[in-house]
């Protein structure tokens, strides 16, 4: 039996998934400073003040702190001449198998964020699907494109 891919995403991933749940976190503010001015304007109980107050707390803890630790230590993958492995998930682990016959094209994504810190993501395109692996740092993202490109070139020979 297979153990569990080995390779591991960028440390600096975590950095990343933190700003996004920093924005998140910002809508929920907005959110929650809508409910406390319309608590004041419309005379309503103090506990919706307490519970607007506490679900931004919990909700900027859980997305900026919480959840991007979990997902970059459940994040791996392992690329063989055969496969791609890719195991991700937060509360349910899920791991998927890409074989090298069904790559149809391999991309390197990068957003304004993932560029500031030097990361790419790449997305491996399938005939049904499309499985991505985020936050590589772009040297390594550039050479594994290249690599998972060539190996379903040589695959695709096979068959």
């Amino acid at each position: 039996m297979i153990g569990e891919p080995q390779k591991r995403i960028s440390p600096k991933a975590l950095k990343v998934w933190r700003i996004y749940g920093v924005l998140e976190s910002l809508v929920v503010a907005l959110l929650a400073a809508g409910a406390i001015v319309l608590t004041y304007l419309f005379d309503w109980p103090g506990w919706v003040t307490v519970i607007a107050g506490s679900v931004f707390i919990l909700f900027t803890y859980v997305f900026v702190y919480l959840l991007p630790m979990i997902k970059w230590k459940r994040w791996r993958y392992e690329v063989r001449e055969q496969e791609i492995e890719l195991q991700r998930g937060i509360f349910i682990v899920k791991r998927t198998l890409v074989p090298m016959v069904r790559v149809q094209h391999v991309d390197t994504v990068q957003g304004p964020i993932l560029k500031k810190y030097g990361l790419s993501t790449i997305t491996i395109s399938s005939a049904a699907t499309v499985h991505e692996i985020p936050a590589l740092n772009m040297e390594e993202a550039d050479e594994l494109r290249n690599s998972i490109s060539q190996l379903a070139r040589v695959a695709e020979d096979d068959v």
